[in-house]
């Protein structure tokens, strides 16, 4: 039997919920709420609202109301939505006592992907009675699978105030693709957006899919908080956004039939290793027509330095400039593994040996690298070559080494689906230092807009 979905946007008329940071509950929850039915409909699952206006639904009249629309059976998923309130920061999902946590853990998987933190999924019971639900809209729709969506927190100190206002369609969007997933019907990404998620088919693999995408196996883990190489059809993944960088045509080569790495190699007065390297293969198994960089522009101004008792890959490639992995690569090294006296390539900066600033942080529980390295705008591999890493695992209380980005003015260029709060977020920098370092009055942002990083 097909599984319906009822959707109750939280509060409503004259009980507004929570508000704070010009956010206010019953607004929102209806903005998520019309939201996810439209998409839930273009997915072909049937559901309803218990309200589309903003009236008012008591404790008595909203439960009713929800099980009016599609009856008392277990086919029934009932999701409300709400915002929270009391400081905190992050989403957090409690189903009803009589479900399991599939649903739920679905939806808080799909929250770390669209960047929203999670603080947990939980089930709360009635402290007067303990074989019931605490809240009534779990407690008083029995059978159906209910469950309450907490978004964020509209008072709290972190980001959540951003992503409610800016973010609310992806967070939205996050429990469709759940829902999608939970109930088994295929998802097509929305309109516009389908460069930013994929949709697992048989074959697929996540080396595959990374190199389609131009994009490493462990950011495509880490921004879908996988654990393991294993994919199931029909998952979704959201693909990390890659900021495009402008190429001359001079360092590309497309490949032709016949060619091969050696011959590419060849031509371009480079090694087999130096062009694999340069362009991050691990086969040596080329394809008609895929591009390949064939020119480095930092091997022109290079120079060498004799390791000393005491060096390490990471205090050699930031005395010069680099990250550990371009030194590893520079070097043909496949372990971070030094011998003294060994003499190793390096980029010849003018920094005259002094080395570049960085920061430390302390892992706390529910980081990943992810989170961290968007935090303080860098990419999950400039993270994890900074500190020597070579697995996405963290512990808590661990201390990362924060590479600081120097060097000229960063600019962005903006791309469709972009906001202010996803580039600012990207770069670890706030929407309004964004703006006045750019002389924004507002938030609109028009396709190849190029933005100045502050």
């Amino acid at each position: 039997m097909a599984k319906k979905v009822v959707i109750d946007p939280g509060h409503g008329g004259e009980d507004p919920g929570a508000s704070a940071n010009g956010i206010v509950e019953k607004d929102y929850t209806l903005l998520i709420s019309e939201y996810m039915a439209n998409r839930l409909s273009e997915l072909g699952v049937e559901n309803a609202l218990t309200r589309d206006s903003d009236v008012t639904l008591d404790s008595n009249t909203r439960p009713k109301t929800a099980q009016n629309l599609f009856g008392t059976g277990s086919d029934v998923i009932l999701v409300s939505n709400h915002i929270n309130a009391g400081g905190g920061d992050g989403a957090e999902i409690i189903y009803a006592l009589r479900n399991s946590d599939t649903l739920s853990s679905k939806i808080a998987s799909e929250f770390i992907k669209s960047g929203q933190n999670v603080r947990k999924y939980y089930q709360r019971r009635l402290p007067s009675n303990s074989s019931k639900d605490y809240y009534y809209m779990l407690r008083e729709t029995p059978n159906n699978e209910s469950i309450i969506v907490e978004y964020g927190f509209l008072d709290s100190t972190g980001d959540d105030v951003n992503q409610i206002k800016n973010n609310w369609e992806e967070l939205a969007e996050a429990v469709v693709r759940a829902l999608a997933d939970y109930i088994g019907v295929a998802y097509v990404p929305p309109e516009g957006a389908e460069g930013n998620y994929y949709v697992v088919k048989s074959g697929d693999t996540l080396y595959g899919i990374a190199k389609k995408y131009g994009v490493s196996v462990d950011e495509l883990k880490v921004q879908n908080n996988l654990t393991n190489n294993t994919l199931t059809i029909g998952m979704t993944l959201v693909i990390p956004e890659v900021e495009s960088v402008d190429t001359p045509d001079e360092n590309i080569y497309v490949v032709k039939s016949g060619d091969t790495l050696y011959s590419i190699a060849n031509k371009y007065g480079m090694t087999v290793n130096e062009l694999k390297n340069l362009n991050n293969l691990t086969s040596d198994v080329l394809s008609i027509g895929q591009q390949l960089t064939v020119k480095n522009e930092s091997a022109s101004t290079l120079d060498t330095y004799t390791v000393k008792s005491g060096d390490t890959l990471y205090s050699i490639a930031n005395k010069y400039g680099m990250s550990v992995s371009d030194l590893k690569s520079l070097n043909n090294l496949t372990s971070n593994i030094l011998s003294i006296g060994q003499v190793l390539k390096v980029s010849n900066s003018d920094n005259n040996g002094s080395s570049s600033p960085s920061n430390t942080y302390v892992v706390k529980l529910g980081d990943t690298l992810y989170s961290i390295a968007r935090k303080y705008g860098i990419s999950v591999d400039e993270l994890k070559s900074a500190n020597g890493k070579s697995s996405n695992l963290l512990t808590i209380g661990e201390e990362l080494i924060i590479p600081t980005v120097t060097g000229t003015t960063r600019t962005y260029t903006v791309k469709s689906g972009d906001s202010l709060w996803k580039i600012a977020t990207t770069y670890g920098v706030s929407v309004n230092a964004l703006k006045s370092a750019n002389g924004l009055s507002s938030d609109l942002l028009s396709i190849g807009q190029i933005l100045v990083i502050p």
